[in-house]
């Protein structure tokens, strides 16, 4: 009988995406349509973002129209193939910035990431109330309702020249400006592992997931101009059950109209979601912090 050609090899993206890997026994698992990059040994705070600033010095990176840098994770979270992904970039040409959210539940369950984060990291509100302020932002972000069309969980970046110039910027300028504005007390808190009582992130401080929330702000002001395309991730979508869809679609219709009655139903109908699906001890410490009852559309 003849023999089966064997399957090509992935090809490697003509496009400079890394991935970023941290132990030796994760680079088996990496997507071998991106470029392998180790950062073992680098212990910066702020993660994947002073990844993105190592790169962005490159003068290669700097001549190309579009480069970026994922986690190990990404095929695991996203359930995108590097093919694919690249695909979805051909598809919608001529854009500044390609990101994805691996988490739509969370569109449909907070009003905003910054309220995302509050079951996972203790004092979250308090904490990133103090660096907004501090960095001379509007803290009232915090519990603004914003767009699914915008909500980013993970530093899932393609971005182009125009994109980094100002996205890096931007952000260092944050956390420099409260880093030097904040009290030592709570920058000690910062700069913790408290933020990861469970031991879910390698111990990480507050930093990252402060920074990984910063994207919707930055693109209403100082990313106000660029072209933007969110990548829709059907697997992550096929675990969207129909009240989760509901409850997405609502949030959504609420922020396109500001409704504030349509806000009201919205949140009502989230807060018996969560409390058949979270728990009545969840609902009792949480819903109260995650239940914005003075806010904007934004």
């Amino acid at each position: 009988a003849p023999v089966a050609a064997p399957a090509p090899a992935p090809r490697r993206s003509v496009l400079p995406i890394f991935q970023i890997y941290f132990k030796e026994e994760q680079r088996p698992g990496l997507d071998p349509t991106f470029t392998p990059l180790d950062n073992a040994g680098r212990d910066d705070p702020l993660r994947e973002f002073a990844v993105f600033e190592r790169l962005a010095a490159e003068p290669a990176l700097q001549r190309a129209p579009l480069w970026g840098a994922l986690s190990w994770r990404f095929g695991q979270k996203t359930g995108l193939s590097g093919a694919a992904l690249l695909k979805a970039i051909a598809d919608k040409p001529g854009q500044d910035l390609y990101f994805c959210n691996p988490y739509p539940e969370h569109e449909a369950l907070y009003i905003n990431g910054w309220q995302q984060g509050v079951p996972s990291h203790p004092a979250f509100t308090e904490l990133c109330t103090a660096v907004l302020k501090a960095a001379g932002l509007d803290e009232a972000e915090l519990g603004a309702v914003q767009s699914s069309a915008r909500f980013s969980a993970c530093n899932y970046f393609v971005g182009s020249p125009a994109f980094w110039g100002a996205y890096l910027p931007w952000v260092r300028g944050v956390v420099d400006r409260a880093r030097a504005a904040l009290p030592a007390a709570v920058l000690r808190v910062l700069d913790s592992p408290l933020s990861d009582p469970k031991g879910l992130h390698a111990g990480s401080t507050y930093w990252p997931f402060i920074v990984e929330r910063l994207l919707p702000l930055f693109l209403r002001q100082a990313g106000s101009g660029l072209k933007v395309h969110k990548i829709a991730l059907p697997a992550s979508e096929a675990r969207m059950n129909v009240h989760l869809q509901r409850l997405r679609e609502m949030k959504d219709m609420a922020h396109r109209s500001k409704s504030r009655w349509l806000y009201g139903c919205w949140l009502n109908y989230r807060n018996l979601y969560m409390l058949q699906t979270a728990g009545s001890a969840w609902c009792k410490r949480y819903l109260p912090k995650i239940s914005a009852t003075a806010f904007d559309f934004r």
